[in-house]
């Protein structure tokens, strides 16, 4: 029996290398599994964001379409009234931004390039997504009280169809704060090393 204490070393002892560690390529654990995961992830969070903005493309596009064609005569058209106006304008940016966005979001799956650096684009879609849904927002809350007002004095089919176009700005507006939790959180996963 040895003595820890005892400095003295002996002379004959040799070490045996270590075993060679095994590397599960299948999944099981280990670094490549990791990494297979994390791209799985990636994918998942772009296919999600690249849904969540076509949703919001066709309910911004819905309330657009809505909106303009909400022209019944006298004092029933949208244009007399600006938080009408207010909703059709931001429908109109939201229809584009969204749309382009999944236009490049398409474009980059197709051909795995990307139009600008990781971090930049992390940054340019958190915050249009941030903006965008910030306006949707707001120009739908803006116009409900004058809806809700017009719908005392008479419900007829021009404040249905300015309802319809407010509903369809605040399912825009949901689909939007969803992308935009998605490119929160892709952004504060970018390393900046």
């Amino acid at each position: 029996m040895t003595n820890p204490n005892d400095e003295s070393k002996p002379e004959n002892v040799t070490q045996s290398p270590p075993p060679p560690v095994a590397v599960d390529l299948e999944g099981g654990g280990g670094a490549i599994s990791n990494i297979i995961r994390r791209w799985k992830r990636e994918d998942l969070l772009n296919r999600g964001c690249l849904a969540t903005r076509g949703f919001c493309f066709v309910f911004s596009l819905l309330a657009f379409i809505i909106m303009a064609s909400n022209k019944h005569g006298d004092w029933k058209d949208f244009d007399k009234y600006e938080e009408y106006n207010y909703v059709l304008a931001i429908a109109i940016l939201s229809t584009l931004y969204s749309g382009l966005q999944a236009l490049r979001q398409v474009h980059q799956f197709h051909t795995a390039r990307e139009f600008f650096s990781r971090r930049n684009l992390a940054m340019i879609e958190f915050l249009g997504d941030q903006v965008m849904a910030y306006l949707l927002i707001s120009s739908a809350s803006s116009a409900v009280p004058l809806t809700n007002r017009m719908r005392e004095g008479a419900d007829n089919i021009f404040t249905d169809s300015s309802a319809s176009a407010i509903a369809m700005a605040f399912f825009a507006f949901f689909s939007l704060a969803i992308s935009s939790l998605i490119s929160g959180y892709k952004l504060s996963n970018q390393s900046y090393i």
